[in-house]
């Protein structure tokens, strides 16, 4: 009988035990469950985050090549800036001499910051053709998409043509507005000696000596609408060399001061180190980061 209530002792305990073991697994099973479901939720959230840093909108961004500029001149920019998911490049404009314009690839009209690769076929003209080619490639994306509202990203005397469109084509309502503008390196009051004259003291009072380009601009800024937002790079290679090796820093921030003045919003930003010499401008990361962040991060 003694006998009989300790093997029916152990048994109640074997069996306790197991549901024990039972219950640990189960609570483990489901403290992983939460843990693998608390990592997804961590995971959506930063992807989400990085998504709402960039605003994603259906408004082309043009980008200009410089003199004896090809197809190659932003290359490298635009595959960096679509592998990082902050744009796609979705149409490539040729432009002949006599302003006609060609196209490869076609505008998808989704809000996916889309990017226009312009060449200039005669890539050695002046500004002053060059700013009606800018002005038909604008029409061209009206007429052909409806496009009404764009931005201009410039390198070099693509940027000296794109601030050259702005103040002489700003006003026209029938063209479609320049919402954001980016030159880079690019020469605004020409090659002119002025280093007697400190940046800073450039950037509030505008250049000491100034060179015929820059007085057209000064003419004309009238034009340009006030509405343009303005980003203006320059590159500095080193303390003693205040230049990008072609461009000095005050020749790319000449026209600060006078747009500023005007009533627009405009900031500049030096690039420094070898990686900023001219031709290396839109090959440099920091210069894609400044891009990127000018044209479509939100401001949350």
């Amino acid at each position: 009988m003694i006998l009989g209530n300790k093997w029916k002792l152990k048994k109640g305990f074997s069996i306790l035990l197991l549901i024990g073991l039972i219950f640990l697994v189960g609570c483990q099973t489901g403290k992983d469950t939460v843990q693998k479901k608390s990592t997804t939720s961590e995971t959506t959230m930063t992807s989400l985050s990085k998504e709402e840093a960039i605003e994603k909108t259906v408004t082309p961004t043009l980008f200009i090549h410089g003199y004896k500029g090809t197809v190659n001149s932003f290359k490298g920019m635009l595959q960096r800036l679509e592998e990082q998911d902050n744009g796609k490049k979705e149409l490539t404009l040729y432009v002949d001499a006599n302003g006609n314009v060609r196209a490869e690839g076609e505008l998808s009209k989704q809000a996916t910051n889309p990017m226009v690769q312009v060449i200039f076929e005669d890539n050695e003209n002046n500004e002053w053709n060059q700013t009606d080619w800018i002005r038909a490639c604008l029409l061209y994306l009206q007429i052909t998409y409806q496009v009404d509202q764009v931005n201009i990203v410039g390198h070099s005397m693509g940027g000296v043509s794109g601030l050259r469109y702005l103040v002489t084509y700003g006003q026209d309502t029938s063209l479609p507005k320049v919402d954001k503008f980016v030159a880079l390196g690019a020469p605004f009051n020409d090659f002119v000696d002025d280093s007697g004259q400190s940046v800073t003291d450039e950037l509030t009072n505008g250049p000491a000596v100034v060179s015929s380009r820059y007085q057209d601009y000064q003419t004309l800024v009238g034009n340009l609408p006030t509405t343009t937002q303005v980003l203006l790079i320059a590159g500095q290679i080193s303390e003693t060399d205040v230049s990008d090796g072609t461009v000095p820093v005050n020749s790319a921030l000449a026209v600060y001061a006078l747009i500023k003045q005007h009533g627009n919003e405009i900031t500049e930003q030096i690039i420094q180190g070898t990686n900023a010499s001219h031709s290396m401008l839109h090959e440099n990361k920091e210069v894609d980061q400044a891009v990127n962040q000018f044209l479509w991060k939100t401001d949350g």
